[in-house]
């Protein structure tokens, strides 16, 4: 006999309770095929806040493998949509993990990283918005993605934040961010640089990959390309998260001396800067 299909318009309206009738495996099943729907309200609204909500509560933890498994697959899918919201479905999982000890193992943590890794800088569709498609922000969900993989993969941060940079410098997009998409990447270096650990050197090294991309004196003369004036935005939000810090996390050990290296690179263009 099957299981009763949950009514998600329903489920939405009363802030997503946990539909107790319907085993986990079903659940996920349908979460799995509306997180690729080109309908926002199916994938956003219902589908992804659905999942976001029950997997902080505890409910899918005995579906976490799976979930991060789907996520990681999912970051190779033809479909923009469902590319853009698979770095969702890895902060889900991994923010879960990180509070169950023990609940993926670091194997597993280590294979979605590796799938994450080769995805996120390379990522050429990285609108925040589409007027049909809704919500996609790839550079803004991976970023989440990566500070989320930090605290279950604290010995890769480092490469993290050399990933983050990778993703404010590529070079190929026509698509000035618009959507806080700076402002995400900052909140997610400044996650990164926040748990103790790294020494001076590590946290602000990774600024390396930054002034290898301006290197030369910036963009040169004519407009600023696309990809210069995501990085000057991203690199300005970050002067701020480091000198405010962040709500729950504070201010970042070694702020200061990261805050120094990112005033140098952004005296390239704002020369005027003291």
């Amino acid at each position: 006999m099957s299981s009763p299909s949950p009514d998600w318009a329903a489920l939405a309206a009363a802030r997503f309770p946990f539909p107790e009738a319907v085993p986990v495996p079903d659940l996920v099943a349908g979460l799995s095929r509306m997180l690729v729907s080109p309908d926002p309200a199916v994938r956003d609204d219902q589908a992804y806040t659905a999942l976001a909500r029950w997997t902080r509560e505890g409910r899918l933890d005995a579906v976490l493998g799976e979930l991060g498994d789907l996520g990681a697959r999912r970051l190779g899918h033809a479909e923009v949509q469902a590319r853009a919201f698979a770095p969702l479905v890895l902060r889900c999982v991994l923010e879960r993990a990180a509070v169950v000890p023990g609940a993926v193992p670091e194997a597993r943590l280590a294979s979605w990283y590796e799938r994450f890794r080769d995805w996120y800088p390379a990522e050429r569709d990285t609108r925040g918005w589409d007027d049909r498609l809704g919500w996609l922000h790839a550079v803004a969900h991976g970023a989440d993605a990566a500070g989320a993989f930090g605290a279950v993969l604290p010995e890769r941060r480092v490469e993290l934040l050399r990933l983050c940079a990778r993703r404010m410098t590529a070079p190929d997009t026509d698509y000035r961010y618009a959507q806080l998409e700076d402002a995400r990447l900052a909140r997610a270096v400044c996650r990164l640089l926040a748990a103790p650990g790294l020494g001076a050197d590590e946290a602000t090294g990774w600024l390396d990959v930054v002034s290898e991309a301006l290197e030369g004196g910036g963009p040169g003369p004519g407009p600023v390309p696309v990809w210069a004036g995501n990085t000057f935005a991203t690199l300005q939000s970050l002067h701020v998260h480091l000198t405010r810090g962040l709500a729950q996390e504070g201010v970042p050990p070694h702020a200061h001396a990261v805050a120094d290296r990112v005033a140098a690179l952004l005296r390239l263009p704002l020369w005027w800067l003291a």
